[in-house]
């Protein structure tokens, strides 16, 4: 059946859905479900390919591996305009003499360069991600409170029960919290099973939780299931989230931001 009259993004997340779905997808079935050329249909799935959401094959796509690794040096470019956008909102929050809680990730790791630069005497930042660290390691303003763990190669993140247990008898005003797939109706999702027990414990000590993730990332699934969206003060992303989708969020009880 064509669907030659859905939007560009809306194609695109029904396209991820059928991937997602079949565990593959060629040009030519997609272009004739939804009634688009042959040309067009490769360049949804290049565009799903590039933000993670499929992998593209010659003639087609698969879907994307849960327990897929994506290196920390191929996500970081991707979509940087907008999270440079949100983590430049985000920092808006944070306050003088305030402790900071800052999940692994590219989107955090664009609030700890915003965190640079904010003009304030003193701030506290607990991280797992050893990026953001270095990033933050020689900055006046900040006291810098690293959690250990076991590191996992390609993104910078330290997690597993030393990690977890660093962050007994910590308090944090502000959890920023990234993810890599967030659903209304399951929440904030992530494929590594122990960064979910490890942002589980974060969410435990800290007295607000932001969640922060481009537009791209809603809408998708994946394995563990980090939080419900009811225990999510405020989700920060940008003006790519479909209004339908924005609403859904929002009468889960989070407040939507959208830059």
């Amino acid at each position: 059946m064509a669907d030659a009259g859905l939007l560009i993004g809306q194609r695109h997340r029904r396209i991820s859905e059928l991937v997602g779905q079949r565990g593959k997808i060629t040009v030519a079935e997609l272009a004739q479900m939804f009634g688009i050329s042959q040309v067009t249909a490769r360049h949804d799935l290049n565009a799903l390919a590039g933000i993670g959401a499929v992998v593209r094959t010659r003639g087609g796509a698969l879907a994307q591996s849960d327990n897929a690794d994506v290196a920390l040096a191929m996500k970081q470019p991707l979509r940087r305009p907008e999270k440079m956008r949100i983590a430049q909102e985000a920092v808006k929050l944070i306050g003088e003499g305030q402790t900071i809680l800052l999940d692994s990730g590219t989107t955090t790791a664009e609030i700890a360069k915003q965190i640079r630069g904010l003009k304030l005497q003193s701030i506290n930042v607990i991280t797992n991600a050893l990026n953001i660290a270095l990033l933050l390691a020689n900055v006046p303003h900040v006291n810098l409170v690293m959690l250990g763990g076991v590191l996992r190669p390609g993104s910078y993140s330290l997690g597993g029960p030393q990690a977890e247990n660093a962050l007994q008898g910590l308090h944090a005003d502000i959890l920023f919290l990234g993810f890599d797939g967030l659903d209304p109706d399951i929440g904030l999702m992530t494929p590594h099973l122990l960064e979910a027990r490890l942002n589980a414990r974060m969410l435990a000590i800290a007295r607000s939780v932001v969640a922060v993730g481009d537009s791209s990332k809603i809408g998708r699934r994946s394995l563990s299931v980090i939080a419900r969206i009811g225990q999510v003060d405020r989700i920060i992303t940008d003006t790519g989230v479909p209004d339908e989708m924005a609403d859904a969020l929002r009468t889960r009880g989070a407040q939507v931001v959208l830059v």
